[in-house]
């Protein structure tokens, strides 16, 4: 501010009830308030002015507050003004204190120009669309720069994030080729990770290459991964994946899909179901013909097979397709009208520990589960098989008719939950507070999942979950909190006092539907 030509303040005052002064620098830090318990009478979360002041910060500015005990507050921010047009260059977002004054602002400076160059710096200002571009979810900043480095090697713009949580919004703005993804990080479920890849229409088309040391192979494979990657990667393991995903995604080569079906109406009806002008199918009527196409070397992305073949069984194809290690990472979609019994089923599981099963029993899921293995995008799909994977998706939630209990002191937080949980055919009811809300679980006996605010006046969430646990009835009752008081310990606080879950606030959707979707079949 002092090396500005001018400065330009904005004072906004308010009559409240005043901020003492020992607050005056307390309410600037995340989750702070001058009144900063979970119970305090007047609502917010206390991130506000947090987020003002490094806004502030990032415009070379800064907030100012006086304040007088039961006579209001004035907040003023202060902007460099330059007289000849031209913008101060923003700063880097900092978490040091305010700069008040010229010989803090110049720390702050000195902090700025010091900080060396992230190792993994990308190519996400570069990325325009249509180009082939690889997003790296990893956390080791030397393996990402190696990871990075073999990306451009083989003509792909990288784009790198250290944390799985950032995936989904990152492959939503940049829509890359393909995902290499580390589901190893501490604190983070990547597997839960690539499942929200693969549930979101505009996402799900995406080939995802997990890398791990966790042996999670089959979970992966059968969550839509396009292959499973061992940590440590050997240099010629990795020049190998990366020009598979090169031939086979960033050059618009045709999917090939293998359908083994001895009827040939049946067989006619999958080609005519999953067949369009990016997918090449082949479609058999024996199990050697097509064993003998899967060890002919053509490349096929996915397979589907009636178990009931003429000169082989189904089983057996599968036990032959499984000790091939070629074959490891290829799906297989079982499609039949037979109804398998508790042997059978037991056979298909074992085999499924070593080679990528489904199961599909109506068109629609047989074309959900297909397109999924075949990374096709929604919107390329023809109206009519759009609206099949629509109906697909809607009855796989496994949330319709459900009835949940939203407590929070925000109507606004109420209307924008009910509206996402309406749309997945939820009933819903709400409760502007704790003690309004332990009413209306003794009133309604068909509650199935409470989504608990802990910020809320005079009864917090972590009394009104105590209270909820204390009736017996309710013991099983699963309650998510969401909070955006996100502080280390504050998990372990909601759990002990009786959340069965925990997300933080702002809510990510994709992962308020899997949290549901994991607690009520639990409870079902």
């Amino acid at each position: 501010l002092n090396q500005a030509d001018a400065v330009l303040a904005f004072s906004v005052t308010d009559t409240g009830v005043g901020i003492a002064p020992d607050k005056l620098q307390l309410i600037f830090e995340a989750f702070q308030q001058a009144d900063g318990s979970t119970a305090r009478k007047y609502g917010g979360t206390g991130l506000g002015l947090s987020i003002s002041r490094e806004l502030a910060r990032l415009l070379r500015g800064e907030i100012r507050v006086e304040s007088e005990i039961g006579a209001g507050s004035t907040f003023t921010l202060y902007l460099p003004y330059s007289c000849d047009g031209t913008a101060y260059a923003p700063v880097a977002l900092q978490m040091a204190a305010p700069a008040n004054d010229e010989a803090a602002w110049a720390v702050v400076q000195a902090e700025h120009e010091a900080q060396p160059a992230h190792a993994t710096a990308d190519d996400r200002a570069l990325v325009v669309p249509g180009d082939p571009a690889v997003l790296i979810v990893e956390d080791d900043q030397h393996y990402a720069k190696s990871l990075l480095d073999q990306a451009r090697e083989h003509n792909f713009k990288g784009i790198v994030a250290p944390q799985p949580d950032s995936a989904l919004a990152l492959t939503r703005d940049y829509l890359p080729s393909a995902i290499l993804l580390d589901i190893d990080q501490p604190n983070a479920n990547g597997l839960a990770v690539l499942e929200r890849l693969k549930r979101d229409p505009a996402t799900r088309h995406i080939p995802v290459h997990v890398l791990s040391q966790q042996h999670e192979r089959e979970q992966a494979l059968r969550r839509g991964a396009a292959s499973y990657l061992d940590k440590p990667l050997s240099p010629a393991r990795l020049q190998e994946e990366f020009a598979r995903i090169q031939q086979q995604f960033a050059m618009g080569r045709k999917r090939r899909l293998l359908v083994a079906e001895d009827d040939p109406i049946q067989r006619q009806a999958v080609v005519d179901l999953i067949g369009d002008g990016d997918v090449h199918v082949d479609a058999l009527g024996t199990a050697q013909a097509a064993l003998e196409c899967l060890q002919s070397g053509t490349h096929y992305d996915c397979m589907v097979l009636d178990l009931s073949l003429p000169d082989m069984s189904g089983f057996d194809l599968l036990d032959k397709i499984g000790a091939d290690p070629r074959l490891g990472d290829l799906p297989i979609v079982i499609y039949t009208a037979a109804q398998l019994n508790q042997e059978e089923t037991a056979r298909l599981q074992r085999i499924a520990k070593k080679i990528v099963v489904k199961d599909a029993r109506s068109p629609e899921k047989l074309l959900a589960e297909t397109a999924l293995f075949l990374h096709r995008s929604h919107d390329s799909l023809p109206q009519p098989q759009r609206r099949m994977l629509e109906d697909a998706q809607a009855a796989d939630t496994g949330l319709a008719g459900r009835k949940v209990l939203v407590v929070d002191d925000d109507l606004r937080n109420i209307f924008a939950l009910s509206s996402v949980l309406e749309r997945q055919d939820m009933k819903v009811l709400y409760a502007e507070n704790g003690r309004d809300g332990i009413e209306v679980l003794q009133s309604d006996r068909s509650i199935e999942i409470v989504l608990m605010d802990i910020m809320m006046p005079e009864m917090d969430g972590y009394d009104t979950m105590r209270a909820i646990r204390r009736d017996p009835r309710f013991k099983s009752l699963p309650i998510i909190t969401l909070t955006a008081k996100a502080m280390k310990g504050d998990r372990d606080k909601c759990i002990d006092a009786g959340a069965s879950d925990y997300i933080t606030k702002p809510v990510d959707v994709g992962q308020l539907l899997s949290l549901l979707r994991v607690w009520l079949h639990k409870s079902h």
